[in-house]
């Protein structure tokens, strides 16, 4: 082994990881989004039914938001460069400016 010293950041380490959790947390959450909106389309769901997927998807949406906040993370923080295959998240992350 060379004398090549690994200087390792505690707080760079678990901001990081948080990273790397969140963003397998917001491509679950895109994913139940989107499946929502094929049973909305489809009308497989009663009214009562779409209202709580759309509050319970909201309520999802706000905790992610404050789980980035909480670690200093930007939405866009997230996403992975798949190289030529494009970025991991779609650019729907979060809501839309201004909302």
């Amino acid at each position: 082994m060379s004398g090549t010293r690994v200087d390792l950041d505690p707080e760079r380490a678990g901001r990081d990881l948080a990273s790397l959790v969140l963003t397998v947390v917001e491509l679950l959450r895109q994913l139940m989004e989107r499946q929502a909106v094929r049973r909305f389309d489809s009308g497989e769901l009663t009214p009562d039914q779409e209202e709580r997927v759309g509050t319970t998807l909201m309520l999802l949406d706000e905790r992610m938001t404050e789980l980035c906040t909480l670690h200093g993370l930007r939405r866009e923080d997230l996403n992975l460069d798949l190289g030529p295959l494009g970025t991991l998240l779609s650019h729907e992350t979060g809501p839309p400016p201004g909302a």
